[in-house]
Parts: structure tokens; sequence; C-alpha cells
């Protein structure tokens, strides 16, 4: 099929093809009753006229957290004014100008010029309105861990948390979205003592929820008798080999494309199987090209070595090679960790404290094709 056959064949199998899009929301939300109740609780004081209880929630990536947060605060402007419910993704706002502009546009229905007017002036403005209208704040912090950087956690969190002392009456509370769970540790003292959050813990699914969850999104996105249970279940193992669900469901969206791109009614296992290559490459890709030059020299030592090193040996070859500092060894570390490009196992005591053996998760040769 040529180019122009492509783009102008208007026969299609997607029912809906926004099923399988990032920021989708699926009507049927299920395997996280308990997580939506304990979230419920929590915010139930400010609809009281209380103060919302500050929460973590916990959880590896793809386990349904940032759904369940939205799903929450949806029920919970349809049934009150009491509270004003904001989510905002540290991801994409990671200073304070930027997350009070999101409060801003929640609470005003538009962000704040992003000239000429200082943080102080628009945070004033969403606590005075927040006093004068006696109604609750809560802000939902999804992928917290990105304010971490030049400790813009502490400054944010004291921001929301201590409202009340220049603000007398107003009450505002938040939610801490990570995958991290030792990230109090990096709160000051004078934020710590107000935050005492509850924590609300999500589960990796099982296979079978899984399973579930894909077999809905075919329901919505695809027309009857487009995908088979086998070419379903094959999607399914890839997502606990990948350990992400999200993959899952964009690898539907990708099968999709590519059978239609074939004239193909129904998605085949030679489509699942391009589908799965491109996927793989393109998201090595994108990843490694967020890394600093830091983090790309010690993802090249760890693929280029022949054995599995520990924290300490490999510490030692960054700094010789890279002339970096070991904090910033550290710090790389870290971040490769997060990505999921490598994992770290605790091997007992050595010379700096705890050692950890270095795990590449991917393929040496593909990753250091990439970093060419």
């Amino acid at each position: 099929m040529g180019i122009e056959d492509i783009l102008l064949h208007d026969e299609t199998i997607f029912q809906d093809i926004n099923a399988f899009n990032p920021d989708y929301m699926p009507e049927n939300y299920n395997f996280r009753d308990s997580q939506m109740e304990g979230m419920a609780m929590n915010i139930r004081p400010a609809l009281n006229n209380g103060r919302p209880v500050n929460t973590v929630v916990l959880g590896s990536c793809a386990t349904g957290k940032t759904t369940a947060i939205k799903k929450i605060f949806e029920m919970v402007e349809k049934t009150s004014n009491k509270i004003l419910c904001c989510y905002v993704n540290c991801q994409l706002h990671t200073t304070r100008f930027s997350i009070f502009a999101q409060i801003h546009k929640k609470i005003f229905g538009h962000a704040p010029p992003e000239t000429g007017i200082p943080v102080s002036r628009v945070y004033e403005k969403i606590m005075q309105h927040l006093s004068d209208e006696n109604k609750a704040l809560l802000v939902a912090f999804d992928d917290v861990d990105f304010l971490f950087q030049n400790n813009m956690i502490n400054k944010v969190f004291y921001d929301v948390l201590r409202a009340y002392e220049e603000y007398p009456g107003v009450k505002t509370g938040l939610f801490a979205i990570l995958s991290e769970l030792e990230f109090r540790f990096a709160l000051d003292k004078n934020v710590d003592t107000v935050f005492i959050p509850q924590e609300i813990l999500f589960p990796p699914y099982t296979r079978n929820e899984i399973l579930s969850i894909l077999s809905d999104r075919v329901k919505v996105g695809f027309y009857p008798g487009v995908i088979s249970e086998e070419i379903l279940e094959e999607i399914t193992d890839y997502c606990i080999d990948i350990g992400d669900l999200r993959t899952g469901i964009d690898l539907m969206r990708v099968c999709g494309n590519i059978g239609e791109a074939n004239a193909s009614k129904t998605i085949e296992n030679k489509h699942l199987e391009e589908a799965k290559s491109n996927n793989k490459s393109l998201k090595l890709v994108e990843t490694l090209k967020s890394l600093s030059k830091s983090e790309k020299a010690l993802l090249k030592i760890i693929s280029n070595s022949s054995e599995v090193l520990n924290s300490g040996s490999l510490s030692k070859l960054f700094m010789e090679e890279t002339r970096f500092s070991h904090a910033t060894f550290g710090r790389a570390l870290e971040k490769l960790e997060f990505l999921r490009l490598i994992d770290t196992k605790f091997t007992g005591k050595g010379v700096r404290g705890n050692s950890r053996q270095i795990i590449l998760r991917l393929d040496p040769e593909a990753v250091n094709k990439c970093l060419l």
C-alpha cells in the first residue's frame, strides 16, 4: 500500500482511538476500590469545614495512582463546592510560579501573566480567595520527586501547608504522588512537622487485573473481532515483562495503526511483533535523550562492563573516566534507577555504607547504539 493509500484510506478498525491515549479516563475504573475509599476518607474533613488529611500516594509506575486522583477529584467537585481540588503534574511544572499559576488557573479559570507579576502576589490572591469564600484547597502533586531539585519541594510544601499562619482560617492540604518510598526524609523539619501524611499504597496489578483492564480498553477502542484473545494474552505478558501497563495500552494503538496501514481488518501476530520492536527502540531513544552528560557516561560504563559491578567499584570507574565527583555519581545512579534503566540490589556493608550490585535492565548493544 502506497503513502496516498494509507492517508486516504477511510476504513478503520478503531471504534475510538482516543481510548488508547495516555490521558484517557476510563468509565470503568476497577481494582482500586480500597485506595479510592482511603482517599475519600482523607478528603472528607474538608467537606465538613475542616482541613483535608495530607496523604502520600505510593506505587510503582502504571498502578493507577494518577487516574484514581483525577477520578476522586472529579467526584468531589460534583458533590460539593466547599473544596477546590487542583492537580499539578510536577514533570511539567517545577517552579513555584508555575505551580501556583496552575492553582490560580484552577480557581479563576485562567493563568496569571508569566511576566511582571511576582509569585507572592499570585499566592496572596489564591489564599485571599480561599479566605473570602471559606473554601478548602487540596493540591495533588503528581511525580512530586521532580521537585527535589533545588529544594523546591520544601518551598512549595511550606507555602501550601503553612498558609493558615498568614491567612487565619484557610484550610489547605496536599496529596503527594510518587514511586519513591523514602521521599519524606528530604523534607525540612518545619515542613515535616505539619505534613504528617497518611499513606495509601497502590500495589502492582496482577496478571488477571492487567488482562481485564486491557480487555475493557479493547471494547471501547476497537470494533468487535479486531483483536483476538491470543494476541491480547501476549500483550498482557508483555506488560508484565516491561512492568508498565501503559506500554500495553499504547502497544494496542500501534498495532492498530500498523494493521490499518496494511489494509488488515484484524490485528495479526506480525503486527504485534513489529509494534513491540518499534516500541522498545523509540522509548529507549527518547529516554536516553533526557539524560545529562554524567548520566550517559555512567550508563555507558555499566553497559560496557562484562560483569556485574557493585556501587563501590562502579563509583571508582566513573570518577576515573569522567572526573566527575562522587556526589554526581550518586545522583546519576539514582536517576538511572528511577528511569528503570538499571536495578540495584543491596549486598551488605561496603566502605561508604550499604553496598549494591548494579544490574542493567536492557540489552547492552541496544544501549550503546542509542548512546552514539
